[in-house]
């Protein structure tokens, strides 16, 4: 049986309690189930923006030194644009793969990774048109906050891990089993079974944890 990794992402850190990640995990589970593919490990990648470069995304990173490292060659993803909005960005992070010797595939779009120029083509167009529904909602959003700045007078976003009450004792928490050489997914573990809940009131992952750190690290 072929194993794979799963690699999920949603873009707003308001979309991870939402639909985002059991509708890719369906997606992905159902393709492996009928592909004899072997699931060995659900990457998530929590308001990552999918124009960022892979280097930059968490969950990712730690995939990508995974498969390089344990065997499992290949990665399963619902669409492309869960990869990459972002064209450029989307056939950099293909061409990698192939230079790696590892395989990405879009269960719902099988075939678009392939040589065939014919396929090239329609992954590249595919590409172009996430870049552009991308875009279009960013002006949307930029739209929106402008109007309520003009009335309100204040357009404030989604404020950082440790602004509400009891959250810098559950930073301090984290800062102290990270020095103490925890790693990344140890420490959402260990708040997990302490029974700490994550702002969205449900479990910590690695990923949320290594972004609190950074944020702290860079605050110093």
């Amino acid at each position: 049986m072929k194993r794979a990794f799963a690699y999920l992402r949603v873009s707003g850190k308001g979309q991870v309690e939402g639909d985002g990640f059991p509708r890719q995990l369906e997606a992905v589970k159902k393709y492996a189930a009928a592909n004899d593919i072997k699931i060995v490990k659900v990457y998530r990648e929590e308001g990552v923006s999918g124009t960022t470069e892979w280097e930059n995304r968490p969950a990712f990173a730690e995939m990508m030194a995974a498969m390089l490292s344990d065997g499992t060659r290949t990665m399963l993803v619902e669409r492309l644009d869960r990869v990459a909005r972002d064209l450029m960005v989307q056939e950099s992070i293909i061409a990698d793969f192939k230079r790696k010797g590892l395989d990405v595939i879009s269960v719902n779009e099988p075939d678009l990774c392939s040589d065939d120029p014919s396929r090239v083509l329609m992954r590249q167009m595919m590409g172009a048109f996430f870049q552009y529904e991308k875009s279009s909602l960013v002006a949307k959003l930029r739209g929106a906050r402008v109007r309520m700045r003009a009335s309100t007078g204040s357009c404030e976003g989604r404020k950082p891990y440790g602004s509400r009450d009891g959250e810098a004792k559950v930073i301090s928490r984290i800062l102290a089993l990270r020095k103490a050489g925890a790693a990344m997914d140890i420490i959402a573990e260990t708040l997990n079974v302490e029974g700490v809940a994550a702002r969205s009131g449900g479990q910590w992952f690695g990923s949320t944890v290594r972004n609190i750190l950074r944020r702290e690290a860079a605050r110093v």
